[in-house]
């Protein structure tokens, strides 16, 4: 870091009361940086090796039949890493249960809220790539206000911008980890975080503006609930707003939740040392790593559906009724007989014989124990998905 970049300063602080304690929060300044990003400091290895991957990753589509498939589950896990980080002890399985309503035994409120995190995404990307709109406070809000409903924030202001002082980690402001700024200075952050996002005051590349929206939103913490599930979403909508990606296929909260401390250093090191450079080479190391493992799960998703469809066909005279059912399966890993018979327009008895049929060549496995209402998992299938979860 230059001398210049030493005394970088990111932010001040300015008096507050929280929790009826006065308190020192810490107000950022606009984006972007100043003095400007080192980019040799970050590294152009880095920086390349990032739109690589993520050109490998965007590149999907020329390697998978379905990948409307591959995104389906792959948005899901996202969204139960990115709630396991907020607390969560939801799964992939409970997830899929829940959407298809297979079962109704479930933890509603942790289960809600990673469906609402899958609504939410497809929202944003509904207006963004639908109506055209750009990624705006406005959106930002409504986006925010899908995330909580029905969930354990509903109580605290979704869609709305604070009115009080919060502060981030500890059950007291004393205890705080860091004080974000007073409600006034957040929301006016927050106008010029949008003004950032629409290359106000200058153009900034795509990735790097990825990274420093998200240490501006975290410091902001402009709502009562929900800023770290928030903050996370919003890269791939970003991404795909500035046309980097066709399908928001890119998802950090793995990365993110694996070197937990390291992204909370770099996050305070900006606000302390002014190191934006540190924070970006973490992040674009993060993009890469996750955008290679997303191809290689891709790959693996591929060849497990091809070596099973192989076993199947050695069935012979029953084979055609146990592929249509493995079609099923690709789409819906945890399924009943019941449900998979209305899905394939197969009887109930046919899809039991062929469920029974990949149970023998260990493609499928039986979930409760039962004689009745017996649920089916594509065991492979979820071992892959379920990969970091």
């Amino acid at each position: 870091m230059s001398e210049e970049q030493k005394g970088r300063k990111t932010g001040h602080s300015v008096p507050s009361i929280a929790a009826g304690s006065t308190v020192q929060a810490f107000v950022p300044y606009p984006l972007p940086p100043q003095p400007p990003l080192n980019i040799e400091q970050i590294g152009l290895e880095r920086i390349e090796r990032a739109n690589r991957s993520l050109g490998r990753i965007d590149g999907l589509t020329t390697i998978l039949p379905d990948t409307s498939l591959f995104l389906f589950f792959y948005v899901r896990k996202e969204a139960i890493l990115s709630s396991q980080i907020e607390g969560t002890q939801s799964s992939l399985e409970q997830l899929l249960l829940f959407e298809s309503q297979e079962l109704t035994s479930l933890p509603i409120d942790e289960i809600q809220e990673v469906s609402n995190y899958v609504r939410a995404l497809y929202h944003g990307l509904e207006q963004i790539r639908g109506q055209g709109l750009p990624l705006s406070l406005r959106l930002i809000r409504d986006i925010h206000r899908i995330l909580l409903a029905g969930t354990r924030g509903q109580n605290k202001d979704p869609g709305q911008f604070r009115r009080v002082q919060n502060w981030v980690g500890g059950g007291h402001p004393s205890l705080a980890a860091f004080i974000p700024p007073p409600p006034l200075e957040s929301v006016a952050g927050m106008q010029q975080l949008e003004s950032f996002l629409h290359d106000r005051p200058e153009r900034t590349p795509p990735l790097i503006k990825a990274g420093l929206m998200h240490v501006q939103l975290e410091t902001l913490h402009p709502f009562l609930d929900g800023n770290g599930r928030l903050g996370r979403l919003l890269i791939p909508l970003l991404l795909c707003s500035e046309k980097v990606l066709d399908e928001p296929t890119l998802y950090l909260s793995l990365y993110f939740k694996t070197h937990r401390q390291a992204y909370y250093q770099h996050l305070q090191r900006v606000r302390t040392e002014g190191d934006w450079e540190g924070w970006l080479g973490f992040f674009l190391d993060g993009v890469a790593d996750t955008a290679d493992k997303a191809v290689e799960a891709a790959k693996s998703i591929l060849t497990l559906f091809e070596s099973d469809r192989e076993s199947i066909r050695s069935l012979g005279g029953t084979a055609s009724s146990a592929l249509r059912l493995h079609d099923h399966i690709q789409k819906k890993p945890i399924a009943s007989v019941a449900n998979a018979a209305t899905q394939t327009g197969l009887s109930v008895p046919t899809v039991g014989s062929a469920f029974h049929r990949l149970q023998k060549l260990g493609i499928v496995h039986e979930m409760t124990g039962k004689k009745r209402g017996r649920l089916f998992a594509y065991a492979s299938l979820l071992a892959i998905l379920n990969e970091g979860i």
